[in-house]
C-alpha cells in the first residue's frame, strides 16, 4: 500500500476526522494517532501507522 497524506479536519471526542489530498475522508480512533495530533495537523498513514508531519 501506498502512503497517504491526510489533514485532521476536526476531533469529535474520541475520534479525529481526515481527509486525504485526493478528498477522500475518513474517521480514524485518536488512539491510533499519536499524542501531539491536532485540528490542522498534516498527519501521514504508512506502514498501517499514523505520523505527524512538520507543517
Amino acid at each position: 500500500m501506498e502512503p497517504i497524506l491526510y489533514r485532521v479536519v476536526r476531533i469529535n471526542g474520541d475520534y479525529a476526522e481526515l481527509i486525504s489530498e485526493d478528498g477522500v475522508e475518513n474517521t480514524v480512533a485518536m488512539a491510533l494517532l499519536p499524542m501531539e495530533i491536532e485540528e490542522g495537523c498534516r498527519v501521514l498513514w504508512e506502514n498501517f501507522t499514523y505520523r505527524c508531519l512538520e507543517d
